[in-house]
């Protein structure tokens, strides 16, 4: 099955007002979930819905939340979520971050008492848009990597997004957990009974795994970007601790290894972090961006080792997704689409797939 973007965006907006979501947290969150369908980001694309029903199910989201600003500075912004779904506040803060760049060259936005808020691509995409350099990163809320050496879970996929304004329409856009793979890839293998590739999980005590229900309903473990010790695992471990500091800590949103996460009425809480750096601080802007596009024009002009697998960049695989993808629909696998029009015949509203 193949939806049209708008049908796409539409169905996902749908359902969320069928949850009885605001009209602005569901348009945020369908822009956004639909940014990620598009460009091939298809475990934050529609995708999330499932868990989103989960969550709410469990009494994790208040879709009736409204983000409200705690505190302001001119080079800083600090946003409350409400506990409901991040889009709407992320969207927020890092608009705020922008406008204050705009003005002071360089401005930082928190965000807590948050969930999930989507691909942290789209946010920083809206600074390179805007001229500037752009940094995003979210702590999670789901606890599923152990640390390096580690026999239990404590950190979350926690990852984290650089851009930078390049080539009109092309800017260096990185986009990662740090984890070897982020959740929703298991989850998406999970939903179409398909098994995972070596190196993407664990069983709960440790062994390697390549069943997502490990990961999903078993207890077992994501392993950190690296795998394992002997390849640099405590990287991915490290970077996952940096985002928990920024995202979290900074915002004062609740660690994620805090054990009152679990009892703590309304569901864990998370954080999210958004930096916007206007180049002009340094140089000419538009100097600046013919370097960014020299630089990644060198890199792709690289020698391959495969003719047929040209060296990219990063943002080049989203952008050639998003191109194909709207002349040809985003897919959605059959045992997604089997979960995602149950979960809108029970609020009842339209099946469009």
């Amino acid at each position: 099955m193949h939806a049209s973007p708008l049908t796409y965006r539409r169905q996902i907006e749908t359902i969320l007002l069928g949850w009885g979501a605001r009209i602005e947290a569901a348009a945020a969150t369908a822009e956004i979930l639909l940014y990620a369908g598009i460009s091939g980001i298809d475990s934050h694309g529609i995708s999330m819905l499932t868990e989103y029903d989960s969550r709410r199910r469990n009494g994790w989201l208040d879709l009736k939340a409204k983000p409200r600003v705690i505190s302001e500075t001119p080079a800083s912004v600090l946003i409350d979520g409400g506990g409901g779904l991040g889009h709407w506040p992320g969207s927020l803060a890092m608009g705020e971050a922008i406008a204050r760049a705009k003005s002071v060259g360089l401005a930082a936005a928190s965000v807590r008492n948050s969930a999930h808020f989507g691909a942290c691509g789209y946010y920083t995409k809206m600074a390179a848009e805007a001229g500037l350099i752009g940094i995003a990163t979210t702590s999670a809320m789901m606890i599923r990597v152990a640390p390096t050496f580690g026999a239990e879970a404590k950190l979350g996929t926690d990852p984290f997004s650089f851009a930078a304004p390049g080539e009109e329409g092309k800017p260096f856009l990185l986009d990662m957990a740090t984890t070897t793979v982020a959740f929703g890839k298991v989850r998406n293998k999970r939903n179409e009974n398909l098994p995972c590739p070596p190196g993407w999980v664990l069983d709960s005590a440790g062994r390697p795994s390549t069943d997502p229900a490990d990961v999903a309903e078993r207890g077992g473990f994501l392993t950190p970007l690296g795998g394992s010790a002997e390849n640099a695992s405590y990287k991915g471990y490290g970077l996952a601790a940096m985002v928990n500091i920024l995202s979290a800590c900074l915002a004062g949103a609740m660690p994620i290894t805090d054990p009152a996460r679990a009892t703590r009425p309304g569901g864990p809480e998370i954080g999210h972090f958004f930096l916007a750096l206007d180049p002009k601080l340094f140089r000419d802007p538009a100097e600046f961006r013919a370097d960014v596009a020299a630089f990644c024009d060198s890199l792709r002009a690289t020698r391959p080792l495969d003719p047929a697998t040209p060296v990219l960049v990063a943002g080049d695989p989203e952008r050639a997704a998003a191109e194909r993808r709207a002349k040809e629909g985003i897919p959605i696998p059959p045992g997604l689409a089997a979960r995602l029009q149950e979960i809108a015949r029970e609020v009842d509203v339209p099946w469009l797939l």
